[in-house]
């Protein structure tokens, strides 16, 4: 898709539109979700991860919540038990937690568990030499001489992808870091503003350059503020770039709204084209709750699509139940400009 294409694409998606205009605004996208397939003995679904023929869960362990549990070792239980049911996406970044969530993970990896999983990890440098640093840090702290999917993480100002694939940016060091076996795949992710995503494709365009993944969030309130389901969405499902659902419950405060539960939050954005839905997973109870979620998930009909998206839109309203959007409290950048190099 060209400059033109983009620019029209965003325009249009700006418009204010009625509920019944936005759910068909996403329909061929929707149209387009792959049909999942069961996993021998496991209560898991799976789908392919865009053009790469890779086979992932349905739903990713988030590699940030993991990094929070208070008893490191639980963490490791969650995450083996995970594997265990079949889930096999692991999601993480060079800064969760200072690395704590890249160690816990790495531990929890050992003894044949990296064997059963898609590992994926971020890099915030905009450098090529401090993303050749951060790159080697995750490998060290995951215990692991490569892994599946490097993603360039928090892509939320509109200088990121002129700074990232400039001579001496961060591309060279995850393309030099791909040509040496360290990584397979290459991705991005942010949660700003979705013309924050459409400026990335349209300079990797530029420079002749498709990603593999893409990660952003698509939950129940995206749809009616600076959506990313709109906008960004059908492009990648034209593209054939594997969809990384993130902040189906918009780390917590959308559950808040009192309109929706967490299980309606996670089958909505299995609903769309997603590859996985990457989700905080704290606890065996809310694995356990996960996992029954994919186990009962029927993707959503027109009807139930177009329920929750008219009780969400008032909620929705000005981003007030994903604050990621609208304010810097999840932006770890930010706060860490030194990150970028």
């Amino acid at each position: 898709m060209d400059r033109r294409d983009l620019l029209k694409t965003a325009a249009a998606a700006m418009l204010p539109l009625t509920t019944d205009q936005i759910l068909e605004s996403i329909q061929a996208a929707v149209s387009a979700a792959e049909p999942a397939t069961i996993g021998t003995g496991s209560p898991m679904k799976y789908r392919t991860l865009g053009r790469t023929g890779e086979k992932v869960s349905m739903i990713g362990l988030g590699g940030f919540h993991i990094g929070k549990v208070r008893d490191p070792e639980e963490s490791v239980r969650i995450i083996r038990s995970a594997i265990n049911q079949g889930l096999t996406f692991m999601d993480n970044s060079w800064d969760y937690n200072e690395g704590q969530s890249e160690i816990r993970m790495g531990k929890a990896l050992r003894d044949g568990y990296r064997q059963k999983v898609f590992l994926m990890t971020k890099i915030d440098g905009r450098t090529k030499e401090s993303a050749a640093r951060q790159i080697d840090e995750s490998l060290r702290r995951l215990q692991t001489d490569h892994v599946d999917l490097m993603q360039f993480h928090e892509i939320i100002r509109m200088e990121d992808p002129d700074r990232i694939f400039a001579p001496g940016g961060a591309m060279e060091a995850m393309q030099a870091a791909h040509k040496a076996g360290k990584l397979r795949f290459i991705g991005f992710t942010g949660h700003k503003d979705p013309l924050v995503h459409l400026r990335m494709l349209e300079v990797a365009g530029q420079h002749n350059f498709r990603f593999d993944t893409v990660q952003m969030p698509l939950n129940v309130m995206d749809a009616h503020f600076r959506s990313f389901g709109r906008q960004v969405l059908p492009l990648l499902v034209k593209d054939e770039i594997g969809v990384l659902g993130m902040k189906p419950i918009g780390s917590g405060p959308i559950l808040q709204s009192g309109v929706v539960t967490a299980v309606q939050c996670l089958h909505y954005a299995m609903s769309l084209p997603t590859s996985t839905v990457i989700t905080g997973i704290d606890s065996m109870d809310v694995l356990k709750q996960d996992l029954a979620a994919v186990r009962d998930f029927q993707p959503l009909s027109s009807e139930q699509m177009a329920a929750l998206l008219r009780r969400t839109e008032g909620p929705a309203a000005e981003g007030h139940y994903e604050l990621f959007k609208t304010n810097n409290v999840h932006d770890s950048t930010a706060k860490n400009p030194q990150w970028l190099g």
